[in-house]
């Protein structure tokens, strides 16, 4: 009999700030295309002279991951394991700049070191001595599905009882710029919400958000993740099936979703795939989280994190309601997240 995968800690840095238990009563909507987390303080985690070289990539990674840690009240992890879409950009371009700047001569390593992807995960496990399994996914919008599907393999399989797993990306000067030329992020002049927008391109945010998983549950635990599952390409007119499958898999059929977390992001493009989907929930509540976090290829997270705080109070926050759906009990919630027309995931929690 497989293992089941609990979600026991949560630990959020974002736009919002922290992950607290009124994080989603003080959240604000974002409406600037680049929107930096609120940085809190790391003092007492991290020694000051480490501080100074950490870039903060690095520095919410270990704050969320704590916090996490904290909240389920684990301290024996038996995997690490990280997503991230671009990695710790900041030292990346630093590292690059001082190539030019000193004719690629006279050069400190430690910009380089630490631009590596896994660099966080790494950090995360030398502080905390965790010599257990330690893996970094980079694989675009579903880094963080990724991640989990290891996570949850593992839990399932019983290769392990105690897992840390998240996302983090952060936003850095001279990537964006390139991304605003192109028109992946929405320009510095455009403020739109995700439901006023009428253009191309997302509004970015930065962040990091970490999960205590467990094969045991508690009382205090959010939701069981019950499966993951990624699909590169998608049609719209596939949607339906690639959901259907998914729960026919879990033994499910529709009728049991109480409702849908959909990761819209305001690109014009691209959104009419949660359109889509939506239709096959049309008397569900239909909830939404980019708007408080922004879009990165880690957002899914947060999104996850959204879902599990819904089925662990059992009542909606208003303000994350895309479609209000009919009253009944929330047992299953289904995530859905996708990123121009590819990097398609579900991912399927249940109240625990």
């Amino acid at each position: 009999m497989k293992e089941k995968c609990f979600i026991r800690g949560i630990g959020v840095v974002s736009a919002q700030g922290i992950w607290r238990s009124d994080f989603f009563d003080e959240a604000v909507e974002i409406t600037v295309s680049k929107a930096y987390a609120e940085q809190p303080s790391y003092k007492e985690l991290i020694a000051p002279n480490m501080i100074r070289r950490m870039s903060k990539g690095i520095k919410m990674g270990i704050y969320a991951a704590q916090q996490a840690l904290d909240e389920a009240g684990v301290s024996e992890l038996d995997a690490v394991i990280t997503g991230t879409g671009l990695g710790c950009l900041e030292d990346s371009e630093k590292f690059l700049k001082n190539v030019l700047d000193n004719d690629e001569e006279f050069l400190t390593p430690t910009s380089f070191i630490q631009s590596t992807h896994n660099t966080v995960g790494a950090q995360i496990a030398l502080r905390l001595g965790c010599k257990a399994y330690n893996f970094t996914y980079v694989n675009g919008a579903v880094s963080f599905e990724s991640a989990l599907l290891d996570s949850l393999e593992q839990l399932q399989g019983g290769d392990a009882h105690s897992i840390l797993v998240g996302g983090i990306d952060e936003i850095s000067g001279h990537t964006f710029t390139l991304k605003q030329l192109i028109g992946e992020v929405k320009a510095d002049d455009v403020q739109e919400t995700i439901r006023t927008s009428n253009s191309a391109g997302v509004n970015y945010g930065e962040g990091a958000t970490f999960f205590t998983l467990s094969h045991v549950s508690s009382v205090d635990s959010y939701a069981e993740v019950v499966d993951v599952c990624v699909q590169n390409r998608l049609d719209k007119e596939e949607l339906a099936d690639f959901v259907d499958r998914f729960l026919e898999v879990n033994k499910l059929d529709r009728s049991v979703i109480s409702a849908l977390v959909l990761g819209n992001s305001g690109d014009i493009t691209y959104d009419h795939y949660f359109e889509e989907l939506g239709k096959l929930f049309e008397d569900r509540a239909q909830l939404y989280y980019k708007h408080l976090y922004g879009h990165s290829d880690i957002a899914s997270a947060f999104g996850m994190a959204t879902a599990a705080y819904v089925l662990k109070e059992q009542s909606i926050p208003e303000n994350i309601v895309w479609k209000a759906g009919k009253q009944i009990p929330l047992t299953y919630v289904l995530l859905y997240n996708q990123y121009k027309g590819r990097d398609h995931s579900l991912v399927l929690l249940k109240s625990s």
